[in-house]
């Protein structure tokens, strides 16, 4: 599942080590992750959509 942090949210990733990066990272489908949605700490989302806004905003400026 792509997930990403809530804005202002720092959320260890216990994977990979350090923090979850801004854009948000594939992870895998457990407790950990699924509790992270639960509490709010991260929001599930759609990579492609994702990668689009980070395009667009770079265009732009």
């Amino acid at each position: 599942m792509y997930v990403k942090p809530q804005a202002g949210r720092s959320v260890p990733d216990p994977e990979r080590g350090g923090l979850l990066p801004p854009q948000g990272a594939i992870v895998p489908d457990t407790q950990y992750w699924l509790r992270r949605l639960g509490d709010n700490d991260v929001i599930a989302a759609d990579p492609d959509v994702q990668a689009a806004k980070s395009a667009s905003v770079k265009e732009t400026k």
